[in-house]
């Protein structure tokens, strides 16, 4: 059993839904990444998304695009974000997830970087442009490595896509939201988790609800109602407002401690 399902089962064992939060890598550096995953996993994150940076994001608001443009500035490569994760592994076990877009992919190379990402410590690929139809070339040489991979679903999603989607998903299936990107305002939280509750029924793997996820308030109205809950652009937000890398953690740590503890009540 992978460690993203070890999580997932854990978290319904206590009862909650699993926090799952995402990290721009290399926003402000990769150095402080490590630090910054530490802390999520210190203050209750059960999985940690580790953000790729691209130049050309889709699904992006403007908070990760903004923090994806400074992690480029830095000089983030695909390469440096795997270094991060092995100095991550040295010292904790939290479940990770490769979050990004396919072309850095592509141009790595897939098997190659789905062998060195399982070497670095990686959990999972949740790939946001790559459909489940096109998936194989890089899911099956995933799954011979023992990485999990995690395909999205849309609120417009058809019952064939999203029984699709469950076929090639082998921990859980990303639900968004909303229509719309990243850090989008105006998420009706009862009906997301009441979709959330569906997806579950009609999949039969955990959902992790995300985009639109902001405080614990939202937390704490659709724990619960979805299996896992991702909080990602107010973390973002959170570093770029810090003045410095080691009060970026401090107030990081702050944020995740009030999302694991919402995921409870």
């Amino acid at each position: 059993m992978t460690r993203l399902n070890q999580a997932f089962e854990r978290a319904a064992a206590e009862g909650r839904s699993a926090l799952v939060v995402f990290l721009s890598a290399g926003d402000p550096s990769l150095d402080a990444t490590v630090d910054l995953v530490l802390a999520a996993a210190d203050a209750g994150a059960d999985i940690v998304e580790l953000g790729v940076p691209y130049s050309d994001p889709t699904a992006d608001g403007a908070a990760i695009q903004r923090a994806s443009a400074r992690a480029i500035k830095n000089g983030t490569t695909l390469k440096g974000v795997l270094e991060a994760v092995r100095k991550i592994r040295t010292k904790s076990e939290i479940p990770l997830v490769q979050f990004g877009y396919y072309n850095p992919i592509l141009r790595y190379g897939e098997e190659r970087l789905v062998r060195d990402a399982k070497v670095a410590g990686v959990d999972g690929l949740l790939v946001v442009d790559l459909p489940p139809e096109e998936c194989a070339s890089l899911r099956d040489p995933a799954i011979r490595e023992g990485l999990d991979f995690i395909p999205l679903v849309a609120p417009t999603s058809d019952e064939a896509r999203l029984k699709l989607a469950a076929s090639v998903a082998t921990s859980f299936v990303y639900s968004v939201s909303m229509t719309g990107v990243t850090g989008s305002a105006g998420l009706d939280l009862e009906a997301a988790g009441n979709r959330s509750i569906a997806l579950s029924k009609i999949l039969g793997k955990p959902i992790a609800l995300g985009f639109g996820i902001r405080t614990p308030e939202q937390v704490r109205a659709i724990a619960g109602k979805a299996e896992g809950i991702v909080v990602g652009s107010a973390i973002v937000e959170t570093i770029e407002a810090a003045s410095s890398p080691e009060e970026a953690v401090e107030r990081v740590h702050a944020l995740i401690r009030a999302l694991s503890e919402a995921t409870r009540t």
